[in-house]
C-alpha cells in the first residue's frame, strides 16, 4: 500500500517541524516548510496549526509554535492538535468532543 502525495507531504512537513523544534530562531524552519509545501498551502496551514496546537504549551517548542501560528490559515487548526494532546496515549479513557473547524 501506497500513501497519498498528500499525506507524504503532511509527514515531510511534520518532519521539517520535528527537526527544528528547539530552534532559538524559527525564520529557517518557516522558510524550509514554505519551500517545502509550494502550492500546497492548505497542508502548510493544516500541519503548521495542528503541531503548534499540540506543541505549543512547551517552554521548549513555543517559538517555533509560536512562529508556525503566522502561517496563514494554521490558526483554524491550533484547536485540533490541542484535542490531540489532550488524547489518553493508552485509550482507556473516552476521547472529548472534537473541535468544530466551521
Amino acid at each position: 500500500m501506497t500513501l497519498s502525495p498528500d499525506t507524504m507531504l503532511d509527514i515531510h512537513l511534520s518532519t521539517i517541524c520535528s527537526q527544528h523544534r528547539y530552534d532559538k530562531d524559527p525564520r529557517a524552519a518557516v522558510d524550509e516548510l514554505i519551500a517545502a509545501a509550494g502550492h500546497r498551502t492548505d497542508i502548510l496551514a493544516k500541519v503548521a496549526g495542528t503541531w503548534s496546537g499540540y506543541h505549543g504549551f512547551d517552554e521548549h517548542t513555543r517559538t517555533l509554535a509560536e512562529a508556525l501560528r503566522g502561517i496563514p490559515g494554521a490558526e483554524q487548526w491550533v484547536p485540533v492538535g490541542q484535542y490531540r494532546r489532550g488524547i489518553p496515549n493508552n485509550g482507556a479513557t473516552p476521547l472529548p468532543p472534537a473541535p468544530r473547524l466551521d
